[in-house]
């Protein structure tokens, strides 16, 4: 006990943690490098149209949102102009708001309804599990036998239900998801980042998953649904902030099949300031957290396949990665200060030391280079980005640390929505926005001032890197050096992060605009009730080539139910 207590006992105990921590985050690392392996290996096996519907099936899109006045007629009018016949289809607006967003969201529907078509303004006073709650009154009205979501930042593509509603002559197809593109991707340097993060998500891994055969995840947006696989599923369900993640998990437990179309893409807008990023940061995190407590159990008692099982482990306890790294971040002095090291010298220690390297850092820059290669034919351009990117991930480790213990020890909480800005207009209200936002944003004052701090004290981390006497004879010293440019590495992430929080806002700077098509005057033509035709000015995604159906067999939706 006594030696426990001494200085080389503190010096062990200590030494085991690192390790044990570094080897958490190299697991995960590793995972990263699975999740490419699968996407390079299934990347030929695309979903396939087996049949065309003969008879186009009547569709309920719902547009949930919460006091989105930049953005609330933009999504109306964008949904409004999807080609699809307008008998078959039916527009929710799900409207929680308290401010001005409910009158500019009854003014739109009347103006869509005036042209024929069938849109409803569902206002409710009480926010009665919030987007869940939300979503689940609108279908309980809902006429579709297919849902199609659309949250209030995003635009919806006119071609969306022509490219996905026939995937569903499937019988055991539940749900068909979009890719995300951005809007404001080159906006500042915080958006660029963003960008390639979700690129990542998409690209990588929801293919990887989806066409390797594992569980995907409905990203709460930009997804059609069909009716009977949530109802199924039981419906969507508000004890988790991640509610999309939560029934995606369910519906599949029940042998709902899920598809994702990397070629069809739904711009939407990305947060623009960096306390409402840490906002819907915080809301995924602890929402994954959350959903890993309530079904990761039941995932791994259940008789699926191990490959699943095991990819949804990796996929529901991710974030478990934050606490790591804060951890990591708080043991840097110590670090420094012990000259820790697995091995004294020799081979086995530069093992160590490059085994953790490329599955602990390398693995986020291969994960998202990948994704770019695919996207853009310029994808070198963004290389660049690649250490600010892992830099930012630590730095908002704080506050997605602070998300996960909440999700696993503490009560469901409120949905905080991430703000909306309208950044996409061709004037510059959305920094008026966007400060008005910052006061609302509920969210702990002191943390901006935690991560600054934390960034002093790594500061001082390589500054005593650089002014310890270096000794040649002293391999653990030399590590040490060779150990500097990580340390910058967390200590730009930490001081990136606060002080965008408390000035960031007052950079952003527009560099692109709407598509002139989404600007366009009303479609007043309507489309015809047995088919549909694409509309002038529809273009492919950047980095894809455009989807065209192929010639298979129609089918009637009496023989699709049989």
């Amino acid at each position: 006990m006594e030696w426990l207590f001494s200085h080389e006992g503190f010096r062990a105990v200590f030494l085991a943690t690192y390790v044990i921590i570094l080897l958490i985050v190299s697991l995960y690392g590793l995972h990263r490098y699975q999740l490419v392996h699968l996407f390079y290996k299934y990347r030929s096996n695309k979903p396939k149209l087996t049949a065309c519907f003969r008879e186009l099936p009547r569709v309920t899109i719902q547009l949930p949102m919460y006091n989105e006045q930049a953005v609330a007629r933009r999504v109306i009018d964008a949904t409004c102009r999807i080609d699809y016949p307008r008998d078959r289809l039916e527009i929710q607006v799900l409207d929680d708001s308290t401010d001005e967003t409910v009158d500019i969201v009854r003014e739109a529907v009347e103006y869509w309804r005036s042209r024929g078509f069938d849109i409803h303004h569902l206002h409710r006073t009480q926010r009665t599990g919030y987007k869940a709650g939300a979503l689940s009154e609108g279908m309980k009205s809902a006429t579709g036998e297919f849902i199609l979501i659309f949250d209030a930042d995003f635009l919806a593509p006119r071609e969306i239900l022509r490219e996905t509603i026939h995937y569903f002559c499937e019988p055991r197809v539940g749900m068909v998801q979009a890719r995300w593109e951005h809007l404001n991707r080159d906006q500042s340097l915080l958006t660029k980042t963003q960008a390639i993060l979700l690129d990542g998500h998409f690209v990588i891994e929801h293919a990887a998953r989806n066409r390797s055969g594992r569980f995907m995840s409905f990203n709460g947006t930009a997804g059609l649904w069909r009716k009977t696989c949530i109802e199924d599923a039981g419906g969507w369900q508000h004890d988790t902030l991640t509610e999309d993640l939560d029934l995606s998990y369910r519906a599949q437990m029940k042998g709902w099949k899920f598809l994702f179309l990397s070629e069809l893409a739904s711009p939407a807008e990305l947060p623009p300031d960096m306390e409402a990023f840490k906002q819907q940061q915080y809301r995924w995190a602890k929402g994954g957290a959350q959903t890993a407590r309530k079904l990761l159990p039941t995932v791994l008692r259940s008789r699926l396949p191990k490959r699943i099982k095991m990819e949804a482990f990796f996929h529901l306890t991710s974030c478990i990665v934050y606490p790591c790294i804060v951890l990591l971040t708080l043991m840097m002095y110590p670090i420094v200060y012990l000259k820790v090291s697995m091995f004294d010298e020799g081979f086995w220690k530069y093992l160590f030391d490059f085994s953790i390297l490329i599955l602990a850092t390398c693995s986020a820059g291969t994960f998202y280079i990948c994704s770019q290669r695919v996207l853009f034919r310029t994808w070198a351009d963004s290389l660049k980005y690649i250490p600010f990117l892992m830099a930012l991930g630590i730095g908002i480790a704080l506050n997605n640390a602070r998300a996960v213990f909440a999700g696993f020890f503490g009560k469901p909480g409120e949905f905080v929505r991430t703000p909306k800005f309208g950044v996409m207009a061709r004037d510059n209200r959305w920094k008026r926005q966007a400060e008005n936002a910052r006061k609302s944003l509920k969210r702990v004052k002191l943390q901006p001032f935690v991560e600054f701090g934390i960034a002093i004290y790594l500061l001082g981390c390589v500054i005593m890197c650089f002014s310890t006497p270096v000794d040649p004879a002293d391999p653990n010293q030399q590590r040490l050096t060779i150990g500097v440019p990580f340390l910058c590495l967390f200590m730009v992430g930490y001081f990136y992060v606060p002080l965008t929080t408390w000035f960031g806002h007052r950079l952003g700077k527009i560099e692109a605009e709407l598509p002139d098509e989404l600007l366009a005057a009303p479609i007043e033509s309507s489309v015809g009730t047995s088919g549909m035709t694409r509309q002038a000015g529809s273009t492919p995604a950047a980095g894809y080539p455009s989807v065209t159906t192929p010639d298979v067999p129609s089918i009637s939706r009496q023989d699709q139910k049989a």
